[in-house]
C-alpha cells in the first residue's frame, strides 16, 4: 500500500514543551500546530492510540477556533490513522470530512494531500480504479497549479505503484520514469526506499533478476536507514514474491516471514486495542458534536417556542436515540473486529494449505521428471541393442518374435509417456503426429505381441479387415496401436478358453477423410452394469484376481482420453457372463501425394556420412554402444567420450561436423559443458541427446547454445533428419 501520509509538510513551529489536556482558557493556532506535529511523529511511529489522541484534541480546539485549514489537517491526520489500521470506510469517510473542510479554504496544498489519499484508499482497497485514478489527477491538477514538482513526485509515485499492484505495469512504467527522472531534485528523503522497491518490482516483471535483486536490496537497506518501518515491510513482502518467481523458495518464506514480523509487531492486538478505544473517544466526540448542534437548535427552538416542554421531550428522546446508536456502534466495532479475526485466520490456513499444495505439486513435478529419466534411459538400450541384433543378424529380421520385442519396447516407451503424463493428455496438450501405416499390419503386429498373454488363458484372436480400407492411411499409428494394446490385453485378462475378434471396417469416405470402425470383442466374464462407468476411471480395476495380470488401472483411461484425441468416443456393450464390446470410429486421411511426400521426407542423404565426424559425449555404456552402432552403420565416423571436460579438451584440439550431448552426465552436466565449449567454439553444431522430455529442457538447452534436441529412444531416422540439417545449415553460412 503507497503512502497515504503527507507529513511534515506544514510549516508548523516545532517545540519542546509538553502538553497536557488542561483545562485551558483559550485555544491557539500555535497550540492547535503543535498537537498536529506531535499526531503525526506517532502516525509515522505507527503509535496509533497516541496519533489519534492528540489528533482529536487539535480538531476539538481547532472546530472551537472554527479554523478550516486546521480542522482538515487534523480529519486527514486521523484517517491516515484508520488508514493504516486497515478500516477503510473509517479513513475514507474522514478524508472526505477533510476534504469538505480543506475545500472552504485557499490552501491547494492540503487539497492536494487529501486527493490523493483518496485515490489511494478507492484504488487499493476499494478497487474502484477509475475513481481512484480520478482522485491522483484531482492531486496533480492542484500541485501543477501551486507548481509543487515535489507533490506532483509523490502522486505519480503512487500511481506508478497503485497500477503495479494490479499487474499493468505497461500503464504505470511512465510514472515511475517521471519519478526516476526528477527524484535527485524533487524526492523526498522518506520516499527513497519506496521508488528503489518500485523499480525491483519493475525490473522483475521484465525478467531482469540481476537488476531487480539490486533494487530491492538498496531498498531495504534505505528503509532501515530512513526508519521507514512499513516500507521496509513492503519491501519485504515484494522481495518474497520475486525470490519465490526465480525458485529461491528458502529465501522467499524468510523474507516472507521478516514481513510478518514487522506486521505482528506493528499490528499488536493490545496497541490495536488502545488504539481502537481511542478511536471510540474519537467517535464519541463527533457524536458529542451531533449532540452539541442538535442541543443548540433545541434551545432555538425553545426560545421561539417559549420552553415548550415538547422541546424537552424531543431532546430527551434524540440523546436516547443517540446513545442506543453509540451503544449498537460499540457492538457493531466489536462485531467487526470479531469477524476480521475469523477471517485473519482462515486467511492464515488458506495460505498455508496453498504453500502445501505448491511444494506437493513441485515434488511431483521433480518426481515425474526423475521417473520419466530413468526409464527411457534403459529403454534407449533395449530399442537399440534390438535394432543392433536385427542388423547383425538378418536371418532374424521377419522374426515375429524380434518385431514383437522392438514393438514393445516402442509401445513401452509410448505407455510410459502418456503414464507420466497423464495429465498433458487430459488438458489434450498431447498433439497427434502423422504417419504413414497400413491397418492390417498394425492389428495384426499386435497381435503377434500379445500371443503369450493368449496362450496363458488358452484364447484365440481373430482379426477381420475390411478389403475396402485404403493400403496406406495418414495418421498416428503409435496413439491407434496404443488404444488396441490396451483394449485386446484387457480382453484377454477376463477371457479363459475364448475367442477375441478385432473389427476394422470402412463406414464412409468425405473428401480425403476415411471413417473406420474399430471393434474389439470379447467372450469373456463381462462387466456389470453398475461398474461400465467406473472402467474409464484412473486407477480403477474391476474383478481382480489373484493370478490376474495386474496393470496400473490407467489403460481403460489412457484408451478413453486417446481415442478423444482423435475427436472421436469410445462405446461398451457388455452382458454379465456373455463377454463385453469395445468399439469406436476414427478418421484417417487418405492422400497418396501427402503419403509419397512423408515417405520421403523420412528418407535422408547418407551419401556424404563417410566425410562427416561425430562427438558423442555420453557417460552410460550402453548408450555408447548403441549411439556408435547407429552411426557407425550409416557410415559416420563417431568417437565417444565418457563425460564434459573430456569434450571440452578434445574440442580444443580438434574439429568435428557435430556433437551428440547428453544431459545428466557427472562431474559436470551436458548444460555446462555446452556454456565452456560455446566460449571458444560457436559453430559446431551441438544437439541434446537426453531422456528428459523435451519441454522441460528446451528453455535451458537453447540459452546454454544448443542447436536442437532428440529425445531417446528415438527413431534412427530422426537422428540423422537432425544431423543432416544442422551440418548443411553450418556449411550454408
Amino acid at each position: 500500500m503507497p503512502i497515504n501520509r503527507n507529513i511534515f509538510l506544514l510549516p508548523l513551529l516545532m517545540c519542546v514543551a509538553t502538553f497536557a489536556f488542561s483545562q485551558q482558557s483559550g485555544y491557539s493556532a500555535k497550540g492547535i500546530d503543535e498537537l498536529t506535529v506531535k499526531a503525526d511523529k506517532y502516525l509515522t511511529d505507527l503509535n496509533f492510540r497516541e496519533s489519534l489522541r492528540y489528533s482529536r484534541e487539535a480538531l476539538k480546539q481547532s472546530i472551537a477556533l472554527k479554523d478550516n485549514y486546521r480542522i482538515a489537517y487534523a480529519y486527514n491526520t486521523i484517517a491516515g490513522n484508520y488508514d493504516e489500521l486497515s478500516e477503510n470506510d473509517k479513513a475514507i469517510y474522514y478524508y472526505n470530512k477533510g476534504l469538505f473542510y480543506a475545500n472552504k479554504t485557499d490552501n491547494d496544498t492540503l487539497k492536494n494531500w487529501l486527493n490523493n489519499n483518496l485515490g489511494n484508499m478507492y484504488f487499493f482497497e476499494k478497487k474502484h480504479y477509475e475513481k481512484g485514478i480520478a482522485y491522483y489527477q484531482s492531486s496533480i491538477r492542484y500541485s501543477e497549479k501551486i507548481a509543487d514538482t515535489s507533490q506532483i513526485l509523490f502522486t505519480k509515485l503512487n500511481i506508478a505503484w497503485a497500477y503495479f499492484d494490479i499487474g499493468l505495469y505497461k500503464e504505470g512504467q511512465p510514472y515511475l520514469e517521471y519519478v526516476n527522472r526528477y527524484f535527485g531534485k524533487f524526492g523526498r528523503k522518506n520516499l527513497k526506499a519506496a521508488r528503489l522497491m518500485l523499480n525491483g518490482m519493475l525490473e522483475s516483471h521484465l525478467d531482469h533478476d540481476k537488476s531487480a535483486d539490486i533494487f530491492f536490496r538498496q531498498a531495504m537497506d534505505t528503509a532501515v536507514a530512513t526508519h521507514e518501518k512499513l516500507d521496509l515491510s513492503y519491501t519485504y513482502q515484494e522481495y518474497s514474491k520475486f525470490l519465490n518467481k526465480i525458485g529461491d523458495y528458502k529465501n522467499a518464506y524468510r523474507y516472507l516471514a521478516k514481513f510478518d514480523k514487522i506486521k505482528d509487531e506493528v499490528y499488536d492486538e493490545e496497541k490495536l486495542k488502545r488504539a481502537a478505544t481511542e478511536g471510540l473517544n474519537l467517535e464519541l466526540d463527533e457524536y458529542k458534536r451531533a449532540v452539541d448542534r442538535i442541543a443548540a437548535e433545541n434551545e432555538v427552538q425553545a426560545l421561539s417556542l417559549r420552553k415548550s416542554q415538547i422541546i424537552v421531550i424531543l431532546f430527551v428522546i434524540s440523546l436516547l436515540a443517540l446513545t442506543l446508536l453509540v451503544y449498537i456502534l460499540y457492538k457493531n466495532v466489536n462485531f467487526k473486529k470479531k469477524v476480521n479475526a475469523e477471517l485473519l485466520e482462515a486467511n492464515q490456513k488458506l495460505i498455508l494449505a496453498k504453500e502445501k499444495a505448491e511444494e506437493a505439486s513441485r515434488l511431483k513435478t521433480q518426481f515425474v521428471s526423475t521417473i520419466s529419466h530413468e526409464l527411457r534411459t534403459p529403454l534407449y538400450g533395449v530399442v537399440g541393442i534390438t535394432d543392433m541384433i536385427a542388423d547383425e543378424h538378418k536371418e532374424l529380421v521377419r522374426s515375429p518374435h524380434l518385431n514383437s520385442l522392438r514393438f514393445s519396447a516402442k509401445y513401452l516407451l509410448s505407455l510410459v509417456n502418456d503414464i507420466l503424463q497423464i495429465n498433458k493428455i487430459e488438458e489434450k496438450r498431447v498433439v497427434l503426429e502423422s504417419h504413414v501405416f497400413n491397418v492390417s499390419d498394425e492389428i495384426h503386429t499386435i497381435k503377434d505381441s500379445l500371443k503369450f498373454i493368449a496362450n496363458r488363458n488358452r484364447n484365440e484372436i481373430e482379426i477381420d479387415i475390411d478389403p475396402e480400407i485404403p493400403e496406406s492411411l495418414i495418421g498416428d499409428k503409435l496413439r491407434l496401436s496404443q488404444i488396441f494394446m490396451n483394449l485386446v490385453s484387457n480382453a484377454l485378462k477376463f477371457t479363459s478358453d475364448g475367442r477375441i475378434i478385432i473389427h476394422a471396417k470402412l463406414l464412409k469416405s468425405i473428401g480425403e477423410r476415411r471413417y473406420i470402425k474399430f471393434c474389439v470383442i470379447d467372450n469373456g466374464i463381462g462387466i456389470a452394469q453398475e461398474d461400465q462407468e467406473k472402467i474409464f476411471e484412473k486407477f480403477v480395476q474391476i474383478e481382480r484376481k489373484e493370478n490376474d495380470y495386474q496393470g496400473t488401472g490407467l489403460g481403460l483411461s489412457i484408451v478413453k482420453r486417446l481415442i478423444e484425441l482423435f475427436d472421436s468416443e469410445i462405446h461398451l456393450h457388455s452382458i454379465p457372463g456373455k463377454g463385453t464390446e469395445f468399439d469406436f470410429t476414427i478418421a484417417f486421411e487418405y492422400n497418396l501425394e501427402k503419403t509419397r511426400e512423408i515417405i520421403n521426407n523420412m528418407e535422408v542423404d547418407l551419401s556424404t556420412a563417410a566425410s562427416h565426424e561425430v562427438l558423442v559425449v555420453e557417460d552410460n555404456k550402453i548408450n555408447q554402444m548403441v549411439t556408435r552402432k547407429i552411426l557407425e552403420s550409416n557410415s559416420y565416423k563417431c568417437r565417444v567420450v565418457d563425460d564434459g571436460l573430456t569434450a571440452i579438451e578434445i574440442l580444443r584440439k580438434q574439429k568435428f561436423d557435430l556433437v551428440l550431448m547428453d544431459i545428466n552426465m557427472p562431474i559436470i552436466n551436458g548444460f555446462e559443458t555446452t556454456r565452456r565449449i560455446r566460449q571458444f567454439d560457436m559453430e559446431t553444431p551441438i544437439v541434446a541427446l537426453t531422456a528428459f522430455d523435451k519441454e522441460e529442457i528446451t528453455e535451458e538447452a537453447l540459452s546454454a547454445g544448443m542447436n536442437d534436441i532428440i529425445i531417446k529412444p528415438f527413431e534412427p531416422i530422426k537422428l540423422f533428419q537432425v544431423i543432416s540439417g544442422q551440418i548443411n545449415k553450418r556449411l550454408s553460412k
